[in-house]
């Protein structure tokens, strides 16, 4: 306990940042201003540990394995763990197909201390959601306890056939504290750690030694959530691309084709259905769709790989998305009102004032940046727009990276 004379604050106390404090009201009684730089606050301190020049596994194919046992109809999540659970996956699917465009996702349920996988590997959120809407909203699909063995040898299985350039990754979000296997689960973590599958859990009730040696064996990371506000923080921390060591992956040339939409002068007149929709039947026979270069087998969306000829499609927009993970914005200095050379944003010609408070500049071209702006350039555009517009700072960029 401290001691009140020296104005020191409890052990307990020392762990927590008094956000409240840094909460005002602004001349109209708004508060939408101090808001927005605590979260400016906390993206700048995650943007501060990303590095440029970093092997990242830009090629991520990741099952989600969900803990579907009775434990998730707990209600110590709002309404349910379950439905709190599904609404966060929901949005973790769309940023991460997004940030990651070249990876693939696929979803692992298990119950009843059996594993059945839900959702293939595949880039389509729709699909994704599609099914897990199917198989895992209803309060009838959490039943009994779960195996996560059986689950893990599900989705090593799969994962165990990509190719070497490949990240292959297993996140598992556990409710149960208890696990039905029917042998020995130490070897399965071994196998997993010889072929290099990283496992990292989220624990949604408390801690277990199982799920935490799971994620020291495979190289993986193990939290345990709060509340439904640190549950999605710990959900974004697996959105973007993770490095990887020097010995897990190696270097390799991966040939990719870039399918054309033919115009509409030059569409064919045969009406086809797209190959990704040819198993499950319920695709449209229509003359549009994206091409194959090599087998001109059609797709309806990309990314997407052939199944005729085994070529990764893609798009340049994907491409352009994956790159900038290599070479990340530095984060901007932050400067006070009172020490501003320029009274306007570069971006949008807002002008400063007093309730601003502070600007952001860029250490290289020097412009200065409002909070939006930086925000916008760091979590959207990818680019500064002072260095871009400068040439000399532009080249010089280029000839570093």
């Amino acid at each position: 306990m401290a001691d009140d004379d020296d104005g020191k604050e409890y052990r307990w106390e020392t762990g927590y940042e008094k956000t409240w404090e840094a909460i005002q009201e602004d001349e109209k009684g708004s508060l939408e201003a101090s808001v927005a730089d605590i979260i400016q606050k906390a993206k700048r301190q995650a943007q501060m540990q990303r590095k440029g020049h970093t092997r990242l596994g830009m090629m991520r194919h990741m099952f989600i394995i969900l803990d579907g046992s009775d434990a998730m109809l707990d209600q110590d999540l709002k309404p349910t763990r379950q439905f709190c659970t599904l609404k966060l996956l929901e949005s973790f699917i769309e940023e991460f197909l997004y940030e990651s465009p070249l990876s693939q996702l696929g979803f692992i349920l298990t119950r009843n201390k059996r594993a059945q996988k839900i959702s293939e590997l595949s880039g389509n959120s729709k699909k994704h959601l599609e099914n897990l809407k199917a198989n895992f909203s209803a309060p009838s699909a959490c039943s009994g306890e779960p195996s996560l063995q059986n689950a893990l040898e599900l989705a090593k299985a799969t994962l165990k056939n990509m190719p070497p350039h490949a990240i292959q990754e297993v996140l598992v979000i556990m409710a149960s504290l208890t696990t039905c296997d029917p042998g020995d689960i130490n070897s399965t973590i071994q196998s997993l750690k010889n072929i290099g599958i990283r496992v990292s859990v989220i624990g949604v009730g408390a801690e277990v030694r199982l799920c935490k040696h799971l994620c020291q064996m495979t190289g993986g990371t193990y939290s345990v959530i709060l509340d439904d506000v640190h549950f999605k923080h710990l959900l974004q921390q697996h959105v973007l691309p993770p490095a990887t060591a020097q010995s897990s992956s190696e270097s390799a040339l991966i040939k990719m084709g870039f399918p054309f939409n033919p115009p509409s002068e030059k569409k064919t007149t045969s009406l086809a259905m797209c190959m990704c929709h040819l198993d499950t039947g319920d695709g449209k026979l229509e003359g549009g769709g994206f091409l194959c270069p090599q087998c001109r087998s059609k797709y309806c969306e990309l990314p997407a790989e052939c199944k005729v000829c085994g070529l990764t499609l893609v798009s340049a927009p994907h491409l352009a998305r994956s790159y900038h993970h290599l070479f990340p914005v530095s984060p901007y200095q932050q400067v006070a009102f009172a020490d501003l050379d320029s009274r306007e944003c570069f971006a949008c010609k807002h002008k400063f004032v007093e309730i601003d408070k502070h600007a952001y500049k860029c250490e290289t071209c020097t412009k200065l940046y409002c909070l939006d702006c930086d925000m916008f350039i760091h979590d959207t555009l990818h680019t500064c727009p002072g260095c871009s517009t400068n040439q000399k700072t532009f080249q010089h960029l280029m000839d570093t990276n």
